[in-house]
């Protein structure tokens, strides 16, 4: 079969690929489901199933059903088909350790499939990283939030109303604020006018609200807009009643210009002892201030949460 030199980059493009090039070895050791060749390789699910797809597609791999599960085989053959001939080609001349650690791997996946282990034990310790029905970050949100009964809630910064739309079933009332009346009039459709949300087009540093009116406060990354994010965390103090939380996520302090440029962006975040002094200075205890996470791809940008109270009266 020829090929144009349109088909060829293509091909050349599809083996490129090193994670491919570990699934194909993995696949012609063992067949695997998509869970076993995730737990071996570490490679997330959606990775997994998107290079599979790819060399399905290119004839490199096949699928079959055993007991309601598809197992993924490599599917070379000897014939004249361009993607496994130049597999083969590459295949003949690789000598990797860590193919031979994954090869290792997978002979244990098969076994403990055939010792009966359940789903659950082959993801032990990773279990976010796997598909499970109804186990999603929303779904799983949702039902914590069962255990709080929130009150009046102010989300300064609402955006488009993402935050509100979990929250709303917990509240009594809750306040969507943003200076964009673009944001909030997909806002008010994302929460299809429910009357316990209410929406207010503002400037987060001008809030013409009364004092002690909310029981909660959000601020969920809306810090990085200001040029003065202590004096948004003051008056968003004064909003809170006796006892009332605020809760604030953004961004640690970083030297990446791009998410000024690319998410307009007016400061790069707040460093865990900075914002900490601002939250004390608006006279809140703080219960924690922390690094909750660090994002897996580059630039890595660590997000800081923080709760602070307005001490009760």
């Amino acid at each position: 079969m020829q090929l144009s030199i349109e088909q060829s980059t293509l091909l050349c493009r599809l083996l490129a690929d090193a994670s491919r090039q570990r699934i194909l070895l993995l696949l012609e050791a063992e067949a695997l489901s998509v869970a076993e060749i995730t737990q071996i390789t570490r490679l997330s699910q959606g990775r997994v199933s998107t290079h599979l797809s790819r060399l399905r597609a290119a004839g490199l791999v096949t699928d079959e059903r055993v007991n309601n599960v598809r197992h993924f085989r490599a599917s070379i053959g000897d014939g004249d088909d361009p993607a496994a001939g130049l597999w083969r080609t590459l295949r003949e001349r690789l000598d990797d350790q860590q193919a031979e650690l994954d090869r290792e791997r997978a002979h244990e996946a098969v076994r403990r499939r055939h010792a009966g282990t359940s789903w659950a034990e082959t993801v032990a310790g990773r279990m976010e990283r796997h598909y499970s029905p109804g186990r999603s970050w929303e779904a799983n949100a949702r039902a914590l939030l069962g255990l709080v009964e929130l009150g009046d809630v102010l989300d300064i910064g609402s955006g488009d109303g993402v935050v509100a739309e979990l929250l709303v079933d917990r509240t009594r009332s809750i306040t969507c604020v943003d200076i964009s009346p673009t944001l909030l009039r997909a806002a008010r459709a994302r929460l299809h006018d429910d009357p316990r949300a209410r929406f207010l087009q503002c400037d987060m540093n001008v809030l013409p609200l009364a004092p002690k009116s909310f029981d909660q406060v959000v601020l969920m990354h809306a810090l990085t807009y200001t040029r003065t994010p202590e004096q948004v965390i003051g008056r968003a103090a004064e909003l809170l009643r006796p006892g009332g939380s605020l809760l604030v996520a953004t961004l640690d302090q970083h030297d990446h210009a791009i998410a000024e440029e690319a998410y307009d962006h007016v400061n790069r975040g707040m460093a865990p002892p900075t914002l900490r002094a601002a939250l004390e200075a608006a006279g809140l205890a703080v219960g924690w201030c922390d690094i909750a996470c660090q994002e897996g791809r580059p630039p890595y940008f660590k997000v800081v949460v923080a709760r602070a109270q307005r001490p009760a009266a």
